[in-house]
């Protein structure tokens, strides 16, 4: 009998399933573990005869029930494990865009808060330093006013100063007029002149 396993090609050898498989998911996925049990021990194996060995893969016989595709036990399961990792994959899928949505959507939220922050302050700080401008207007109005007073002022005192100037020379030409009437009067000289002496 082992010399017909032997001589058998493996191409028309029915797969050999493995006996036990542990099918574990990733840690962070899922936290079921499932167990695919081998339907055909070895020693089920063992005591096929000859007349259950598959033909050769050389003599072509039409056979019906090799166009059906039945699934065994084991490869249900290894189906169903695709499926579950399939499934476990979209699931990640979704939750690997959502978490992206959220830190996306959170990370807007915050740049909005630092441009209102930001709008914020700019107009506080143009706010004081128009208001700082109108001060320093005001100030210079003033300044420029009380300096304009000041030019009044200066202006008001030389244009007294001229009158006094004025009113002294005119007296003092009047006694000038009156002690040359009073020399010509007596017919005496001036002991002096005035224009050298002054």
């Amino acid at each position: 009998m082992a010399t017909v396993e032997a001589h058998v090609p493996t191409a028309a050898a029915p797969p050999r399933p493995p006996q036990s498989q542990v099918v574990e998911a990733p840690h962070d996925v899922v936290k079921e573990k499932y167990s695919v049990i081998d339907p055909h021990p070895p020693q089920a194996l063992e005591k096929l005869d000859e007349s259950k060995a598959p033909p050769p893969a050389d003599t072509k016989t039409p056979d019906p029930a090799v166009k059906r595709v039945s699934l065994g036990p084991t490869d249900r399961d290894v189906a169903h494990a695709h499926v579950e990792k399939e499934k476990s994959l979209s699931f990640i899928r979704a939750w690997e865009e959502s978490e992206k949505a959220k830190v996306d959507n959170k990370a807007q939220k915050k740049l909005a808060d630092v441009s209102s922050w930001e709008n914020t302050k700019k107009a506080a700080i143009e706010a004081k330093l128009k208001k700082l401008e109108e001060e320093l207007e005001k100030k210079k109005a003033d300044y420029a006013e009380k300096m304009q007073n000041k030019v009044a002022l200066i202006h008001k005192e030389a244009e007294e100063r001229r009158a006094m100037v004025e009113a002294r020379k005119g007296e003092e030409m009047l006694k000038a007029e009156e002690m040359a009437a009073k020399y010509r009067a007596t017919g005496t000289v001036p002991k002096k002149l005035g224009f050298f002496g002054y």
